[in-house]
């Protein structure tokens, strides 16, 4: 488990104040606008940053307790550090920087260098200089060096924000393949919504150097009060899916949820695999009967549980589907013409193409990880943490094997 709860005040009048715990596996994303205090945190993490109060643990082990008076140095934490630009050494070859990341290492080498090089697919790259690479590879490089490390926990800080859309879509792959294969806690920043929800188990909101809210993605992004975090347009409902059936002949996939079923566009998954789906409440539209004879594929019958009127046209409307709530921003005045209230029923339409295919966890990019032979898994897994009261959340590779 990761516990963090500190304070630092720095010249300029920025105030970090950050709380929150994070399970010890799986990826945890901190969310928010630049300057909300995500990156500081993270150098706090690492060592690069000292408090002004609080603690930080990382698998039972403290690493600051400013009423203990403890604060391990930065080569004591076994921490890796994934920056926002790849910072390989120009002088040396992609192999001589992979190598230099075992140097920094102690005896023990659970995470081997040949499982490595095959997990982030960069075989190939080797004998080659970091000028020679793209974004992506350099990217892929620095992991690398960072995971040879042997790291408790891995830090990675924006490490797609340099990179273009087709070099994001291209490192992506190998991202989740990390985080699947590597038993090992990793603490992402981010201000991408669309990466936090594809690659995350947990997410810190944060904003104005505070920690808003923590906890499991599908959770914490459908909340209504992070809008001004989130954003109107991209307020919705993240659900937690299973991929039901695929349709070749039209191009579609079953999604199955808690309440219901969603018709997307083709999935990369095998049927029975978890997927993870975001409604935005602005691709949401209401009926007061069953409608008929339209073009929208999915139709939901619901209860409407709340209206919030917001400053200027719109209106934000809460439907209950039973164990799940959808929300649809629609105008004021259509919640006048249709007399919405709570506790009437409705019926909710949303189309098969507005289901975000950037965000799910089912997107499938045209640039995948190599299926290339590799090494058993043994050979990436640390050496396993000492017991720990561990916040239990369904990591990614929990869901793929139905554990709790």
């Amino acid at each position: 488990m990761i516990e963090l709860d500190v304070d630092l005040r720095r010249a300029g009048g920025f105030h970090l104040s950050a709380c929150f715990t994070a399970p010890g596996l799986g990826v945890t994303s901190l969310f928010g606008r630049s300057g909300s205090g995500k990156t500081t945190v993270i150098q706090i993490v690492a060592g690069v940053v000292r408090p002004e109060r609080g603690h930080v643990r990382v698998a039972g082990e403290t690493y600051f307790d400013s009423a203990r008076g403890i604060d391990l140095p930065m080569e004591r934490r076994r921490v890796g550090y994934v920056f926002q630009e790849s910072r390989l050494f120009p002088h040396m070859n992609v192999e001589g920087n992979l190598r230099y990341g075992e140097r920094r290492a102690g005896p023990a080498r659970p995470i081997a260098y040949d499982a490595v090089v095959a997990m982030l697919g960069i075989g190939p790259l080797l004998k080659r200089r970091p000028h020679t690479l793209s974004g992506g590879e350099r990217q892929r490089v620095a992991i690398g060096r960072a995971l040879l490390s042997q790291p408790r926990l891995l830090l990675m800080d924006e490490p797609l924000a340099s990179l273009d859309e087709q070099r994001k879509a291209e490192i992506l792959p190998y991202l989740e393949r990390l985080r699947d294969e590597l038993k090992l806690p990793i603490l992402y920043v981010s201000h991408a919504l669309e990466e936090v929800l594809r690659l995350s188990d947990t997410v810190v909101v944060m904003a104005d150097g505070r920690s808003l809210a923590h906890g499991p993605v599908s959770d914490v992004m459908s909340r209504a009060d992070l809008l001004p975090v989130i954003g109107r347009f991209d307020l919705g409902t993240i659900l937690d899916c299973t991929v039901k059936a695929h349709d070749t002949t039209y191009n579609l996939s079953t999604l199955a949820f808690a309440d219901g079923e969603l018709r997307v566009p083709l999935v990369d998954q095998p049927v029975g695999a978890p997927a993870r789906a975001r409604i935005r409440s602005r691709d949401v539209a209401i009926a007061l009967s069953r409608p008929i004879d339209v073009s929208i594929t999915n139709r939901l019958a619901g209860t409407v549980t709340g209206i919030h009127r917001e400053e200027g046209p719109y209106a934000d409307v809460a439907v209950s589907l039973g164990r799940t709530t959808l929300r649809a921003l629609v105008t004021s005045e259509s919640v006048a013409r249709l007399a919405l209230e709570p506790g009437m029923p409705v019926w909710l339409m949303i189309k098969a193409v507005a289901v975000d295919s950037r965000s799910p966890l089912f997107d499938a990019p045209q640039v995948v990880a190599p299926k290339a032979p590799t090494p058993p898994l043994e050979a990436l897994r640390p050496v396993a943490p000492r017991p720990e009261p561990a916040l239990r959340l369904i990591a990614s590779q929990d869901r793929k094997q139905g554990r709790e």
